[in-house]
C-alpha cells in the first residue's frame, strides 16, 4: 500500500498535515509519539532483565553438581542381594 509513495509525496502529506493542525501541534502529536515509543522499549528491556535472572535460577550450579559427585551412588539390585 506505502510501496508506491517516495519522498516527495511523504513531504506532501507532512505539508498538509502541518497547515491542517498547526505546526505547534504537530510537534506535540510527534513529541507524544516518541516518548510512547521510549516507553514501550524501556519496558521491554526491563522485561528481558526479568525473565534472565530466572532462567539463571532453574540451571544448575556447579557447587550443586559438585556435591552430587561426592556422594556415595544409590544402592542397586545386585547390592541388596549381596548383603543377604
Amino acid at each position: 500500500m506505502f510501496g508506491s509513495l517516495g519522498v516527495p509525496e511523504l513531504l506532501i502529506i507532512l505539508v498538509i498535515v502541518v497547515v491542517l493542525f498547526g505546526a505547534s501541534r504537530v510537534t506535540d502529536i510527534f513529541g507524544g509519539v516518541g516518548k510512547g515509543i521510549r516507553e514501550f522499549r524501556k519496558e521491554l528491556k526491563g522485561d528481558e532483565e526479568e525473565q534472565k535472572p530466572a532462567a539463571r535460577a532453574e540451571e544448575p550450579t556447579d557447587a550443586a553438581t559438585t556435591e552430587n559427585k561426592s556422594k556415595e551412588p544409590a544402592a542397586t539390585v545386585d547390592d541388596k542381594y549381596k548383603q543377604h
